[in-house]
């Protein structure tokens, strides 16, 4: 039976089938001179091969051998069309209805230039895009492989004011070629007059932009969206795929802590300048739990932490830094495949993830496309490298004089990104780009000397052995102030054995060591902030870029929020402000 074809809806692409028969065949019928399209997929390597297509009104699946003769495929059609007229109608009226008898066999042909494809053709052969399939008086234009829409959905939070970023993805297409198109659902007309009237095939929407992205304004706010997308892979298009927003526009906050910031970022760094960000941008996964409602931010509005609405901010705060570079931390797993990485890619970056062990959060790097390529990657867990990489034997034997630091060093998931680079405007420029996110607890300076140390050791490895000469970017939460031994290990190169932090969780878990870095002294690019994360409890400098001065200079700082602006709601994160930490945003010079 052609409409029940389980194993065809499971390799099908799922988004297109929940379409309708007309949506599904709209956006084709002018594309094919008013011929219905035949979508069939068929890649090499796989057994089976699908054809849709709309007939009578329904749609039709089938899943085939792609070694079978053509003619059974044709004859399935056409038995399937004379059950379906021989079927009894499910209705009241009909009840009872005897089946009516069977009508003489549908013509059921393919043709390739005007000439009829042999039955004996195998269907890998026989069903090449051009070719036109004939059912009945019906005729359809095949359509192998067309660009296609696979996954396509609407965020579930519309604001007025933030970017509205679909998550597509396609088979057989391209992004960056594919037609958008945007609609504003209009004000219902409640009048006499237009009660009597017809309406016009989408007369209830109105178009209102063209693009990937498009940000609603004040005036949406109550009615939804609809987007139009036309799959494209350079000239050749596939089927529309149309979304309606579940929810309607609503009103944004206003004014927003990083406004007044983005007027540094209009326009992107001029080469050879970057311009990175470093973002604890606040986990789901901590956000809603009970202390932090109750105890962490409880002068936050319970909306306010809610993950779609935090995350209108957070894109729109990371868009308008036109950053070439973007390094986050407490990235929850489904938010970037969900949101971050559809949003981002919509302006022109890439992004790679990596999850921290044992939990559902971990670090993202994300960069501009048309400046880099990634060339590999070299991401650790800190306490699993400290055990198993011989090049950190010798930070081992010492830490290992103390069993409770040991302990404590091995039990955490702590884990470190590391990406080469390369500038696709002179390949032979490389940079390693670093992020990390240190243990949190307020008496864990000696675990996170530890960490550090294993860090800078790693990283000097990578450089060496996959790109000499490359310079480092080090970006992160470093849950660690100016005053301690992490902030002076990479920016002194030493830490004393007597430093105060290798006893921070008491006398019990000392193990004082010198520390030494493999690198030079590192430069805070953004300087020393009176704080970089601010809540109820506290408020202090955690967060830093890390640079090599004698690779890179800092061109440009981008302001702070003022305290005013960062207090109005008392602290953060708050209904102006998506994250309990700020992001750090700078250029740096990048000598060629």
């Amino acid at each position: 039976m052609l409409n029940h074809l389980s194993a065809a809806l499971a390799l099908f692409p799922r988004r297109l089938l929940g379409s309708s028969p007309k949506t599904w065949t709209r956006g084709c019928r002018r594309l094919l001179g008013g011929m219905e399209p035949a979508v069939v997929r068929c890649l090499p390597g796989e057994p089976k091969l699908t054809i849709s297509f709309c007939l009578n009104g329904s749609q039709k699946h089938m899943l085939r051998d792609q070694d079978e003769a053509l003619g059974k495929v044709l004859a399935r059609i056409s038995n399937g069309i004379i059950k379906d007229q021989t079927k009894p109608k499910k209705s009241k009226k009909n009840k009872g209805q005897q089946p009516s008898e069977a009508s003489e066999p549908a013509a059921v042909k393919l043709y390739l230039g005007g000439d009829e494809v042999p039955d004996t053709t195998l269907n890998s052969e026989a069903w090449q895009d051009g070719t036109v399939l004939q059912v009945g008086d019906v005729k359809y234009s095949v359509q192998r492989n067309p660009p296609t829409v696979t996954t396509a959905e609407l965020p579930g939070s519309l604001l007025a004011g933030f970017p509205v970023c679909p998550k597509l993805e396609l088979e057989f297409g391209n992004l960056q070629d594919c037609e958008f198109t945007w609609f504003l659902e209009k004000v219902p007309d409640t009048s006499p007059e237009a009660a009597v009237e017809v309406p016009a095939q989408d007369s209830g929407w109105t178009e209102v932009g063209c693009g990937r992205v498009h940000v609603p304004s004040n005036q949406d706010i109550g009615r939804r969206l609809k987007l139009r997308c036309i799959p494209k892979d350079g000239a050749r298009s596939g089927p529309a795929k149309e979304l309606v927003s579940v929810g309607a526009v609503e009103a944004g906050p206003g004014v927003c802590t990083f406004d007044n910031r983005h007027a540094y970022t209009v326009r992107e760094a001029e080469w050879p300048a970057v311009r990175v960000v470093s973002y604890n941008i606040l986990a789901d996964v901590y956000a809603q739990t009970e202390l932090s409602k109750t105890v962490l931010y409880p002068y936050c509005a319970p909306y306010a932490l809610q993950l779609d609405y935090r995350q209108n901010l957070i894109k729109k705060e990371l868009a308008g830094y036109n950053a070439d570079i973007i390094c986050l931390q407490e990235v929850d797993k489904g938010v970037f495949a969900d949101s971050l990485t559809p949003a981002l890619d919509a302006f022109g970056l890439d992004g790679v993830f990596r999850i921290k062990e044992k939990q559902h959060e971990g670090l993202a790097t994300f960069y501009r496309r048309s400046k880099f390529k990634l060339l590999s990657r070299h991401d650790i867990m800190l306490s699993e490298a400290l055990t198993s990489d011989p090049i950190h034997a010798e930070l081992l034997e010492k830490v290992s004089a103390n069993s409770n630091l040991k302990d404590k060093m091995l039990q955490r998931s702590t884990t470190l990104q590391v990406s080469i680079l390369e500038d696709v405007n002179k390949p032979d420029r490389k940079v390693c780009v670093a992020n990390t996110h240190l243990y949190w607890h307020p008496k864990g300076g000696n675990v996170r000397l530890v960490q550090m140390g294993v860090t800078l050791q790693h990283l000097s490895h990578v450089i060496s052995e996959v790109a000499p000469g490359a310079p480092l970017v080090f970006c992160g939460d470093f849950n660690s102030t100016p005053n301690s031994g992490v902030f002076q290990l990479v920016s002194e190169a030493a830490v004393p054995q007597q430093h105060s932090d290798w006893s921070s969780s008491g006398p019990e878990d000392a193990c004082n060591m010198e520390l030494l870095s493999t690198f030079p002294s590192l430069l805070s690019a953004c300087s020393q902030p009176a704080y970089t994360n601010y809540v109820g409890g506290f408020h202090g400098c955690l967060d830093y870029i890390f640079i090599q001065p004698e690779s890179m200079q800092v061109e440009q700082v981008i302001p702070l929020p003022s305290h005013q602006e960062v207090t109005t709601y008392e602290a953060l994160p708050s209904v102006a402000h998506p994250s309990d930490h700020i992001a750090l945003v700078c250029d740096l010079r990048w000598n060629p």
